[in-house]
């Protein structure tokens, strides 16, 4: 018998077509596989570019060009100026109008100094300002009105933190042109950079402030549905790209310590109740934060809306609002400690 000698094997047509298919299917479950991913891939892309864009979007609002001057407004003379933010990081651009000296007059020691908001200028059209520098000029003070850095650059809003900077700037600005008595005006952003500010310093003698915003979690994610319908669980992604688009983190920003701090100055709160962008639980909230005897009022309108307050009642606003600075501008200087002030 031949030693070399083997007995063939007949493969059968079933065998092969079995491991024909499972190959067929082991390529096709790779390739739905490697399309699923594909797919998770570019939506996680497309909804992590959709927040980064939300991030930019929310700390560069469009923003107006201005359309007037005081003195085409109401007629005042005043100077264009400019001046650094007290940390020297921007330089900003304002008018200065000086209260009229009338009869040779000494040059009035109070200077008004407004704080627009979000989205505005030192216009802020739609309160509209001019109307209160002219009601605060005619009361007799130097009136400040200036455009924060966001306005003309690209470093964006920082919910107050440079923001607040730029404020104790102008304020650093009337105290050079002999203000002795510094009052802030400020509406909606431009409120909480107020108090912002005021934790950093005891420069300010007394605030009006107008539909106060305090860029919170809650107010963020509030605002950012105006923006875009976003599921709740977008605000920590917006949170996340917010610094490394903007380079300032809003976890920075001292909301809790805004609201617990009782103020060296008084402060006259006003809201509208029917605010969309700024809950007015907030004012009255820090309003009631403040000691009894501190002089602090707080106005709460029951039908007005965000920063509408003026267009709504002006003879109440205008009463209400010159009669606190005249009130402040005949009190002394009082010395309450502030837990933030210097």
């Amino acid at each position: 018998m031949d030693s070399n000698s083997y007995t063939p094997v007949t493969l059968q047509n079933p065998t092969v077509e079995t491991a024909v298919k499972r190959i067929s299917l082991a390529r096709r479950y790779r390739a739905w596989l490697l399309a699923l991913f594909s797919l998770l891939l570019a939506l996680s892309s497309l909804v992590l570019g959709f927040h980064a864009y939300i991030a930019w979007t929310l700390a560069r609002p469009h923003i107006d060009p201005l359309t007037s001057n005081p003195a085409l407004a109401f007629g005042a003379a005043y100077e264009d100026i400019q001046f650094p933010s007290r940390d020297e990081a921007s330089r900003l651009d304002g008018w200065y109008i000086p209260a009229a000296a009338a009869g040779g007059a000494a040059a009035s020691k109070i200077t008004v100094i407004f704080s627009h908001g979000y989205g505005g200028n030192r216009e802020e059209i739609w309160v509209p300002i001019y109307d209160l520098a002219k009601a605060a000029k005619n009361q007799g003070y130097n009136v400040l009105m200036f455009d924060y850095g966001f306005v003309q650059s690209e470093l964006g809003v920082t919910g107050g933190l440079r923001e607040s900077q730029e404020l104790l700037g102008a304020i650093d600005y009337a105290k050079e042109r002999g203000a002795e008595k510094i009052f802030i005006w400020g509406f909606s952003m431009g409120a909480g950079t107020a108090l912002q500010a005021a934790l950093q310093t005891r420069e300010i003698d007394g605030m009006i402030l107008d539909s106060t915003f305090i860029l919170e979690p809650a107010t963020l994610y509030h605002n950012m549905k105006q923006v875009a319908n976003l599921p709740k669980l977008s605000q920590p992604l917006v949170h996340f790209f917010f610094p490394l688009i903007n380079g300032v983190s809003l976890n920075q920003i001292p909301y809790d310590k805004v609201k617990e701090t009782q103020y060296s100055m008084p402060i006259f709160f006003i809201h509208g109740k029917k605010d969309l962008k700024a809950p007015y639980e907030i004012a009255e909230e820090i309003f009631h934060n403040q000691k009894a005897d501190s002089g602090s009022q707080l106005w709460l309108s029951d039908k007005d809306y965000h920063e509408l307050i003026y267009r709504g009642q002006k003879r109440s606003y205008l009463q209400m609002t010159t009669g606190f600075l005249r009130t402040l501008a005949t009190s002394p200087a009082k010395n309450i400690s502030n837990s933030g002030g210097r």
